[in-house]
């Protein structure tokens, strides 16, 4: 009635929106989850399938010298330098850590609720988004195998001012020299970064790789996370702010950072994740159990360096 009243107040003879409103069919988005993010690192680091979910990485103890060699056009001697190279007697091993949750979807739901999408799926797939975020998190800042708990002392490098300059990040790439790979580093970092560049007339140039835009320096492209945390928040809101910069060469032929997971799961859905469904209740709940099976390796320490204490709250006028 109240439609009809507003109708012939407005001189309006025809059907009101509001009773049109219950025949329309209205379009819908999947339902979408604010805290997903590109989770660039793990579309750019190389993993490893591991049979048995250990991962031994050998080295060679390196002395100071590289083993004797003849290399002469004329011989001093006859004798040809003999050795061999040693191996380190009890090499670091890596165990894959787990990352699990069970999705609980009532089948009522599941029967009457899943047009046009399909309830289940969306439940799995945001739970699979969700692990996968942890996942990048655990790459870069957990206790035992986290990137930044890793680097070698050797290979850690402070800011000079505090902004990152392209200084900063020259010096890092001497760290990491042999065909490093990536720099990472958290947005705010990257734009502290660009308007220091800007500040001295070198701005960065921009490339496309594995359908992403990134900036680049010296050629390598600077990939954005959250994961490298600001003062230990992913979205902090204060205007400065302390963080750190990776600079990665990844790779096992490279010598570089590896990404582990666990080949060939039972349930298997995606790389090192399985989906396993776990049966349905009394009360007509069906469960869902997702197991993600992830670690990381340093095999040489040149692979990785940081750049620490990046402050990220550096303005300057334009004028």
């Amino acid at each position: 009635m109240a439609v009809e009243t507003e109708n012939k107040a407005a001189g309006i003879n025809a059907l009101g929106a509001a009773a049109a409103y219950n025949l329309a069919n209205v379009t819908k988005t999947k339902p979408q989850y604010g805290a997903l993010t590109p989770k660039w690192l793990t579309k750019f680091l190389e993993f490893k399938g591991l049979e048995t979910g250990i991962y031994r990485v050998n080295k060679v103890v390196e002395g100071d010298t590289p083993l004797d060699v003849l290399c002469s056009q004329t011989k001093k001697s006859d004798i040809i330098p003999d050795g061999y190279v040693e191996y380190e007697t009890e090499p670091r091993e890596y165990r894959l850590n787990s990352i699990s949750t069970i999705i609980n979807v009532n089948t009522v739901i599941e029967d009457v609720y899943s047009a046009p999408y399909d309830q289940v799926q969306e439940q799995l797939s945001l739970a699979i988004e969700s692990l996968r975020e942890r996942q990048e998190s655990q790459l870069i800042n957990n206790d035992d195998y986290g990137l930044l708990k890793n680097v070698a002392d050797s290979q850690r490098i402070q800011t000079r001012n505090g902004a990152p300059t392209p200084d900063d990040l020259d010096e890092l790439i001497t760290k990491v020299w042999k065909e490093p790979s990536f720099f990472l580093a958290h947005p705010r970092a990257i734009a502290a970064f660009e308007r220091e560049c800007t500040k001295r007339g070198v701005p960065p140039v921009t490339r496309e790789i594995a359908g992403g835009t990134f900036l680049t320096w010296r050629g390598i492209p600077i990939i954005p996370t959250d994961k490298l945390l600001v003062d230990g928040l992913k979205n902090p809101t204060a205007q400065s702010g302390k963080t750190n910069i990776l600079l990665v060469r990844t790779g096992e032929a490279k010598r570089g950072v590896v990404g582990l997971f666990q080949a060939g799961l039972k349930n298997e859905h995606s790389r090192g994740l399985s989906v396993r469904f776990r049966g349905i209740d009394d009360k007509g709940v069906a469960s869902y159990l997702l197991s993600l099976y992830c670690s990381a390796a340093i095999l040489a320490d040149d692979a990785i360096a940081v750049l620490e204490d990046v402050e990220v709250g550096e303005y300057y006028d334009s004028d």
